[in-house]
């Protein structure tokens, strides 16, 4: 089949769905890729390394023109989707959660979209998991940008003139970001510790040399659903919880949140009177930004200083690693192309494989995702 991989067009974003090597292993596969120019060039890919394995360079126009499927990072913008081919499949990360206007526009369009948000949590789609490669980066950047911010040494220091104490982090959810983020912050030398409402959690980051702090109590056993994601919990326990948080943050240098519920706001957790009772110097890096932040002081795309208390709000924090988060997006892409093709090699999605199932936004001109009809 013929894939086209566009040039980002959302603010900020510096990934491309395609790397030279994922190109070159598509192409052994029997697919022919075009692919917009300069589309890599944010990422630190030129043209010339897509030219060296095969790929052909042109124009929107050009790139668009008989395309079978058109692999993104984010959702085309109005302009490009009306350039899109009828009955083309796109594949991105197409923030589908609630979004009945968004996919309602790819039906429209005539585009068979697929989200890669909506990957099945399942053995067998490991591999195609973009949520997961994306946010272990995440992770692993908020404490870099921690560190930057931060205005001391994580590790512990002994020196002739005196020891300067190690930093202790928190970090608040420990999904993929958060578990990768407290590996992080321990390899820098932080003195961690961490929190989540799921009780398989506890395990987890016990096993990478932090402590676990949260409010163990009946609900918290049961909160995580089959998915493997976290339960919204009730009005007590999360009273419960922010008491026993509130009085550990004080006593935090850095606090890194990653809590998210797919398709609500971000859960709030840390208060004006929290950000207040840490100490002047301290950073806060909250990975839930774009869905309304974690903490209530939290803005998109800014750092926040409230009272000596840096609060940092990136939206995008794979694209600030964008040749890493690129490579691992790309092979999520490859991994699941198998699943779009016939025996033949010609666009032929499995339709009723589960994983193609459960990632289907529209098809036919109809939204058919059971979360958005």
């Amino acid at each position: 089949m013929k894939i086209a991989i566009l040039k980002e067009r959302r603010d900020g974003e510096t990934r491309v769905a395609a790397t030279p090597e994922s190109v070159k292993k598509l192409i052994a596969a029997g697919h022919d890729i075009q692919i917009e120019k300069d589309a890599g060039a944010s990422a630190s890919m030129p043209d010339s390394q897509y030219e060296a394995v095969g790929a052909k360079l042109g124009t929107l126009a050009a790139t668009l023109k008989g395309a079978d499927a058109v692999f993104a990072v984010r959702a085309p913008d109005a302009e490009t989707l009306a350039k899109l081919p009828k009955g083309c499949l796109l594949v991105g990360q197409l923030e589908p959660h609630g979004d009945k206007a968004r996919a309602k526009a790819f039906a429209e369009a005539g585009v068979n979209a697929l989200a890669m948000e909506f990957t099945p949590r399942i053995t067998r789609a490991q591999a195609m998991d973009a949520l997961s490669s994306q946010s272990n980066l995440a992770g692993y950047r908020a404490v870099i940008e921690a560190s930057q911010i931060y205005r001391r040494a994580f590790p512990m220091m002994m020196t002739a003139a005196g020891t300067i104490a190690a930093a202790k982090v928190f970090v608040m959810g420990a999904g993929v970001a958060g578990l990768q983020a407290i590996a992080t912050a321990r390899r820098l030398g932080a003195v961690v510790t961490a929190t989540d409402v799921r009780p398989a959690a506890k395990e987890q980051v016990a096993s990478l040399g932090a402590k676990f702090v949260a409010v163990e109590d009946e609900e918290f056993k049961a909160a995580e659903t089959a998915g493997g994601y976290a339960k919204e919990m009730s009005k007590e326990y999360q009273a419960k919880q922010a008491e026993l948080v509130a009085s550990h943050i004080a006593r935090q240098d850095v606090v890194v949140t990653t809590a998210l519920i797919p398709g609500r706001p971000a859960p709030k957790l840390i208060t004006k009177a929290m950000v207040e009772a840490m100490k002047p110097g301290s950073v806060i890096v909250d990975l839930a930004a774009p869905m309304g932040g974690n903490c209530e002081l939290t803005k998109a795309d800014e750092i926040v200083e409230h009272k000596g208390v840096s609060i940092a709000g990136f939206s995008n924090l794979p694209g600030r690693l964008a040749a890493d988060a690129s490579s691992l997006y790309a092979r999520n892409l490859v991994n699941l192309t198998p699943l779009l093709v016939g025996e033949d090699g010609a666009l032929a999605p499995h339709w009723d494989d589960e994983i193609i199932i459960g990632m289907t936004l529209t098809r036919d001109g109809k939204v058919v995702h059971e979360t958005l009809k």
